[in-house]
């Protein structure tokens, strides 16, 4: 497994879009905003009815109740049934999104994602200068809930794929199954089915208060039991109908099935959303048997702390007895710098993406004479240093006659150091673009890794400059 730089450019939307409506749980009326989001960003929402406008992000650790949705809180601020918003935004290839809100939860609209959909359509999607990232999933993971036997898992697949298997052992439902084989089919195909809910179920909530904005237009209800008069008054009151009934199909009316297996495809859609809390994308195929919203977001943990991991631990399959792409001979005609200060000895892999480069440390390193010469430790900016080298082979890849230009240091942020460099270790760097190189501007995100291990990482931005 690991992490995968694509040459696929993040997108969000060209402008804002608002929808108005009521919270399923809550009964209150609410406006919720899609805004562009810069690079990087992911999915946000903002509870703006609130002092200082909080922000959550959509992230699988902010998980606190999957009792009827997915429900997100970071210090004291809540967001409630984030699943519809996320899997519209996913479904529409989406990586940005400041998602704005004037109460705890969004609008149901009519139990699906498809109001959704159609209000990014409306605002217009467009791309971003920086790539997206994806998690290529190379074994199985997988979770169990042993308490209801609800079982997700993902393994290889060429693109991200999902297929649910619904089994609730009542006649009325029976057994369904739906599958997403691409994620351009989400629209057509997923996005309008809407939720659903056993009769049992609705008369629990109903008796606690916790369907205030439910109506027979926003969610599919399935009798599995015998609809008694003193029921079907509850029904009609909580509803506002004069007159409910059962359909020959086995739901209560005035809603008809978008698809015969909607319920299936609905419970793909809460997945599809519940899994956008794992931040980043995803290339597998999950494969969910009896899901809901707490095994859905129980694997979305556990994926996101494998991604983390692998983020952390990615290091680059080099095999460093092979010949090299450059030799220490091909570097020196391109960069200007040399000894004491070329800080890199081979160049492995070169895309227009992204480049691996290594660095055999020695004890005759000049450095070390003067760097606490009795515990040698290699300077953290010379390692910065050696991964702005590397770089710089990325962007004078891009000109003709490289040995005409200097590459000079813009900018570093975020930089951090992991573990120690001593003399013995063996360096190996790597360095993807964040954004595409423009004006000889390269804006890349770097990685050092020694014994195996990361040991320095930071965003670098360097541009070149012709020599007079």
């Amino acid at each position: 497994m690991g992490i995968v730089n694509t040459e696929i450019k993040q997108k969000t939307i060209k402008d804002s879009v608002s929808l108005n409506g009521v919270g399923l749980h809550t009964g209150k009326n609410v406006t919720l905003t899609f805004k562009p989001a810069e690079a990087n960003t992911g999915f946000v929402f903002k509870r703006v009815d609130l002092e200082g406008e909080p922000v959550i992000q959509a992230d699988a650790n902010y998980v606190t109740n999957t009792q009827r949705g997915t429900c997100l809180e970071k210090n004291g601020v809540v967001i409630q049934t984030s699943e519809h918003v996320l899997a519209a935004l996913v479904g529409l290839d989406i990586d940005n999104m400041v998602i704005e809100l004037d109460a705890s939860e969004p609008p149901i609209m009519d139990g699906s994602s498809k109001f959704f959909v159609e209000a990014v359509e409306k605002a217009g999607i467009i791309e971003l200068d920086s790539f997206r990232e994806e998690f290529e999933i190379t074994d199985i993971v997988s979770y169990t809930d042993e308490e209801t036997g609800s079982e997700i898992l993902i393994m290889p697949a060429t693109e991200y794929q999902i297929t649910t298997m619904v089994d609730f052992g009542t006649k009325v439902l029976g057994t369904q199954n739906a599958t997403l084989n691409r994620i351009s089919d989400f629209k057509e195909h997923i996005s309008n089915s809407r939720t659903f809910s056993f009769l049992h179920e609705i008369e629990m909530l109903l008796e606690n208060g916790l369907i205030k904005g439910g109506d027979l237009n926003n969610a599919i209800v399935y009798v599995d039991k015998a609809l008694s008069p003193e029921t079907l008054e509850k029904l009609k009151v909580a509803f506002k109908k004069d007159s409910i009934s059962i359909k020959p199909n086995g739901i209560l009316d005035n809603l008809t099935l978008h698809h015969p297996n909607e319920a299936a495809r609905h419970k793909l859609l809460d997945v599809l959303g519940d899994l956008a809390l794992v931040g980043t994308r995803i290339k597998g195929k999950v494969i969910a048997n009896k899901p809901g919203h707490f095994v859905n977001t129980q694997f979305a943990k556990k994926l996101a702390k494998i991604i983390k991991n692998e983020r952390r631990n990615n290091v680059p399959n080099i095999d460093l007895h092979s010949a090299p792409l450059m030799d220490v001979n091909q570097i020196m005609a391109m960069l200007p710098h040399r000894q004491p200060f070329l800080l890199i000895d081979k160049v492995f892999e070169l895309t227009d993406s992204y480049v691996t480069a290594m660095k055999n440390v020695t004890m005759n390193e000049e450095f070390f004479k003067g760097h606490f010469p009795g515990a040698p430790v290699m300077p953290g900016v010379l390692i910065c240093e050696a991964m702005a080298q590397t770089g710089g082979i990325l962007v004078l890849n891009t000109v003709p006659d490289p040995e005409n230009y200097l590459t000079f240091f813009m900018k570093m942020d975020n930089v951090k150091f992991k573990q120690k460099v001593v003399p013995g270790d063996t360096l190996i760097f790597k360095c993807s673009l964040i954004t595409p190189i423009r004006r000889g501007i390269c804006h890349m995100q770097g990685y050092a890794y020694a014994n195996g291990k990361l040991c320095a990482e930071a965003e670098l931005m360097a541009q070149i400059s012709k020599v007079k």
